[in-house]
């Protein structure tokens, strides 16, 4: 276990001058530690972020009107389900981040430093430009070096989204953030920090903005909502004043009504049943980390995917052979074998050795006597054979290095472009002895698509998303994992991206050779017309993940790209993302149908007492009750949250419009059986004022909690069993208000019997007019 004390110059390295401890702290000071800054906001910030913003301030301002009318009672209960939205929501997002921290296992890196002219190891936070570092295989690349010496082969991936590692050597630059996966060097830190490649992208990570589209939802509903009552309050007061009312009279029941409309669990419900939800993907093995995103996910209707380590398995395999006579694909391997050595950890040799192993061939010939590693100088490794006291010799390398070596061999040229043509990696391998080498064949090389990448693009298909592949690798090699998967062929070209591709990029199934900020500005144009995922596991996706609605960071994804994320796998491969589609629809039909019965309530509540008193002249329910009432609807109904439903086939969209159109139907249907029972005790029962204020109160919580059947399914009611929370809590509440009014608390008492024919009538009527709901749901094109 190495540390901080000296260790000695690494083996055959030039020792450079490094940097002094003194030198070191001053540039410290200067460029600031070598990590990029997280905005981390204060506990007391994000909970007080959550009350602005534009429901919060209608419930806000609902509170203020309610303690100058004197109705503390009613002012504190607002409070109490306003306070309770912010703190679940937040409560769940900070559990969802402490989750995330779990999730990051990498050991913090650290790097050989000469310091003081000795060679030390230490936390690569404490790197500053002038440094003078040395990198060996399996080292993660700590910071932006400029190379003077040694060769290694760097696996850049992360950063750039290229399966195939790259060879970098004198003069060129290690970015920070790469693998080494062969070879040692040395050199200069000439960037640290946010001033690295990895570091700039980072900083793209903070410009993007996350567009949530459920605020602006609520918001609207509450609006149609408020419009719609605030027209009736005027009506009633102008009604008022014609008729001789007092207005002091008036005026508190013209508010009460006017709060009634305001949907005050309407957040918290949302809040619940995304809350609910993401302990249900937590099951599923999807972490989320901002709760917007599984409501914005039931509306994705693009997905756009990473090819490298999430479609593709991030692994170089063989892919196919090309054989040249008199050579068999078996002699081809063992040859190619022999020139291989699984101690480098090159991606090649380990693909090659692999497949030896699969067909039983040697991976280590007992007759190798040499083995000369891959040269970038000469684009070729070598191995040195002795079969029967006779000296072979076996090339392998680039194509046109070994033809070059080869006299007299088949052209291959035409080979190496068809092969290049699918996206490969390809190399030739030739043997013979010293003046006779010839041509064994050609390798060609794939980072594998995943198994279950191609039926998970078709299930995606099936549920009306479509899915593109944005990666960082070349346009032929993007094609053919696209064209294998069931993508699609059609590329984009990244000049072509840059300049400016028209409409809604549908002409299109891949993007390929792009930058980070291509991806970025490929999600923003994207998220004009429609909503957009986004999958990527590297730094170079992490500012498009931030940038769109429904950001996804696979298992093996970096820190940066979970940490930009709104969704996190924590299982192998995408297959997940099924469930978390399937998951955020569900909760998308819960969320509609508390809404869509928020709706149809407000409507028959609003019209049926409007009307009342129009009719009547006589409050028929008292500003008291019209809070309890909040109580035995809008709180008890938030156990929709639970509710069992299915999820759609296609996306899913709000449609407002619509839904008000529903609402006002079901909803004037429903004022039919309101106003007949309140005719029934008031001509029938001859009830005193009082009483029928009961009678009203009990009408209103006893079809309340019939629309709630009524509307949450799409189809007749009886389709679907409700879940067992729904159930119990809708028993609860009417045996509740029942008994209250059997008691007379908070209400002039009724009989039981008066209760019973109440309650039979409501639930009877309830459950024909089911008929006309399913009608009026196709006709506003909401049916399922």
């Amino acid at each position: 276990m190495l540390n901080d004390s000296a260790i000695s110059a690494p083996h055959d390295e030039k020792t450079g001058h490094g940097l002094t401890t003194r030198e070191a702290r001053e540039r410290l000071a200067r460029y600031g530690p070598n990590a990029v800054a997280e905005e981390r906001p204060s506990f007391i910030l994000a909970l007080l972020g959550k009350f602005w913003a534009p429901v919060p301030w209608m419930l806000e301002a609902t509170i203020i009107l309610e303690l100058v009318l004197g109705k503390n009672p009613e002012a504190g209960i607002i409070t109490l389900l306003l306070v309770f939205n912010a703190v679940l929501s937040l409560l769940q997002e900070n559990r969802a981040q402490g989750a995330l921290l779990l999730l990051k296992k990498r050991l913090a890196v650290r790097a050989r430093v000469l310091r003081d002219g000795a060679w030390r190891m230490l936390a690569a936070e404490e790197l500053v430009p002038g440094d003078y570092l040395h990198l060996r295989m399996g080292d993660l690349v700590p910071a932006d070096v400029r190379l003077d010496e040694g060769q290694v082969l760097l696996d850049q991936s992360a950063l750039t989204g290229e399966s195939m590692p790259v060879e970098t050597g004198p003069k060129s630059i290690a970015h920070a953030g790469a693998i080494v996966r062969r070879g040692e060097a040395s050199g200069e830190v000439v960037a640290t920090g946010s001033h690295t490649a990895f570091g700039k992208t980072a900083e793209l990570v903070r410009s993007a903005k996350t567009v949530s589209h459920l605020q602006s939802i609520i918001f609207t509903i509450v609006k149609y909502l408020v419009v719609m009552d605030g027209a009736l309050v005027l009506l009633l007061v102008g009604y008022s004043q014609v008729v001789g009312m007092h207005l002091w009279e008036v005026l508190p029941f013209a508010l009460i009504l006017l709060v009634a409309s305001v949907p005050v669990a309407l957040p918290a419900t949302f809040t619940l049943a995304t809350a609910l939800g993401s302990l249900e993907l937590a099951r599923h093995g999807v972490l989320a980390t901002r709760l917007s995103a599984i409501e914005e996910a039931a509306a994705m209707n693009l997905l756009c995917s990473d090819k490298t380590g999430t479609i593709t398995k991030n692994q170089l395999a063989l892919a196919e052979f090309r054989v040249y006579p008199p050579f068999t694909q078996d002699d081809l391997l063992r040859i190619a074998a022999a020139a291989s050595d699984e101690a480098t950890q090159d991606p090649l040799d380990l693909a090659i050795l692999a497949r030896a192993r699969e067909r039983n061939l040697p991976s280590a010939p007992s007759e190798r006597v040499e083995l000369i590693p891959f040269d970038p100088a000469t684009k070729l490794a070598e191995a040195v054979l002795l079969r029967d006291s006779t000296r072979v010799r076996v090339l392998k390398g680039a194509p046109q290095a070994i033809a070059a070596r080869v006299a007299g061999g088949p052209a291959i040229d035409a080979d190496v472009e068809r092969l290049a043509a699918n996206g490969y990696r390809v190399l030739a391998v030739a043997s013979g002895p010293d003046n006779g080498l010839r041509m064994a064949g050609l390798l060609a090389f794939e980072d594998p698509p995943r198994e279950d990448s191609a039926e998970l693009v078709k299930r995606l298909r099936g549920l009306g998303v479509r899915v593109v592949m944005v990666t960082g690798d070349a346009p032929e090699t993007a094609r053919a994992v696209a064209a294998r998967v069931g993508i699609g062929e059609r590329v984009c070209p990244a000049e072509k991206l840059r300049a400016g591709i028209d409409g809604d990029g549908n002409d299109y199934d891949v993007f390929a050779g792009v930058f980070p900020e291509d991806k970025f500005n490929l999600v923003r144009r994207l998220q004009r017309s429609g909503v957009v995922g986004m999958t990527g596991d590297g730094v170079n996706d992490a500012p498009a993940l931030k940038q769109a609605e429904v950001g996804i960071a696979v298992a093996n994804a970096t820190d940066v790209a979970k940490a930009a994320a709104s969704l996190v796998l924590t299982n192998a491969g995408l297959t997940d993302l099924l469930a978390a589609v399937e998951t955020s629809r569900r909760i998308y039909q819960r969320m509609l149908t508390y809404t869509l019965n928020k709706i149809v309530k407000t409507f028959q509540i609003a019209l049926f007492l409007t009307l009342g008193v129009i009719l009547t002249r006589v409050f028929i329910i008292t500003p008291l009750l019209i809070v309890l009432l909040l109580f035995a609807n809008d709180f008890v109904t938030m156990s929709i949250s639970t509710d069992h439903v299915s999820f759609s086939r296609t996306p899913d969209r709000w449609h407002i419009g619509a839904l008000m159109g529903v609402g006002l139907v079901v909803g004037t249907m429903v004022l039919i059986i309101s106003f007949a029972l309140f005719i029934f005790g008031r001509d029938w029962l001859n009830l005193p004022l009082a009483q029928l204020q009961t009678l009203v109160f009990l009408t209103l919580v006893f079809t309340g909690q019939g629309t709630v059947y009524l509307v949450r399914e799409r189809h007749h009611f009886w389709n679907s069993a409700p879940s067992r929370w729904l159930l119990v809590s809708s028993i609860a509440d009417i045996s509740v208000v029942s008994a209250m009014a059997a008691r007379g608390i908070l209400m002039a008492p009724l009989g039981w019997t008066v209760i019973g024919i109440v309650l039979g009538s409501c639930a009877v009527y309830m459950a024909a007019l089911d008929f006309l709901k399913v009608f009026a749901l196709k006709g506003f094109n909401y049916a399922a």
